[in-house]
């Protein structure tokens, strides 16, 4: 009988859970909403903030969608051989992702840069930045920012912690780079340092440049 109870109470318990957390991680996973002209609410800064990122629009992010956002939204499709509707669905979403970042995936994208080429030039920490950008965009790597950045053994600042670090203003303005395709690395997915390189199969890579104490690979 206690056994019988025991085992109701603890399936009982595990229910209050799942109906707690579903409703935020559904939340969580929920793809963007479509999004047109006279349309507000979240989903429209991130639209915004992710066009402002790459160069399409140049004025303050708001939560509404108007003429501004209209225009921009359109020369992102033209320029990516999207249908010109000036709707932002699901494909015209998918390709912004793959382009772009938010404010959250910044930060994360400046983090990294921070904690794996604080060390390097200007043009070594934008390189970096570059290869989460060019990983982004490959369909042989994850689909957003922070499953790349996160991906396991991808990147030694994240096993090693200093990817916790806070980075400074010249991450920033080098992550923003990276994003707008700035890529002095000619399109390159993997990175080493030389000196400390001990993977016989990074040597393998087909080198594009060096950089600092990096070099690049494809």
């Amino acid at each position: 009988m206690n056994n019988k109870l025991i085992t109701y109470s603890m399936s009982l318990f595990l229910s209050m859970m799942l109906i707690f957390q579903l409703p935020a991680e559904a939340a969580h996973a929920a793809e963007p909403a479509t999004l047109k002209v006279g349309n507000s609410g979240a989903d429209v800064p991130d639209l915004q903030y992710r066009l402002k990122t790459i160069g399409y629009f140049n004025t303050d992010v708001t939560t509404y969608f108007g003429t501004t956002t209209l225009d921009s939204l359109k020369r992102f499709q033209k320029e990516y051989g999207l249908a010109v509707d000036g709707i932002a669905g699901a494909r015209t979403w998918e390709a912004l992702k793959k382009v772009s970042v938010n404010k959250v995936e910044l930060d994360l994208l400046a983090r990294i840069i921070y904690a794996e080429a604080r060390g390097e030039s200007y043009k070594g920490q934008v390189a970096v930045g570059a290869v989460v950008m060019n990983r982004l965009a490959s369909p042989s790597f994850p689909n957003s920012i922070r499953e790349v950045i996160e991906q396991p053994q991808a990147f030694t600042a994240v096993d090693d912690g200093q990817y916790k670090l806070t980075p400074n203003k010249l991450a920033y303005q080098a992550a923003q780079e990276a994003v707008k395709g700035y890529d002095p690395t000619n399109g390159a997915l993997y990175y080493f340092n030389p000196v400390t390189a001990t993977s016989d199969w990074i040597w393998s890579r087909k080198q594009t440049i060096q950089i600092g104490r990096h070099i690049f690979a494809v």
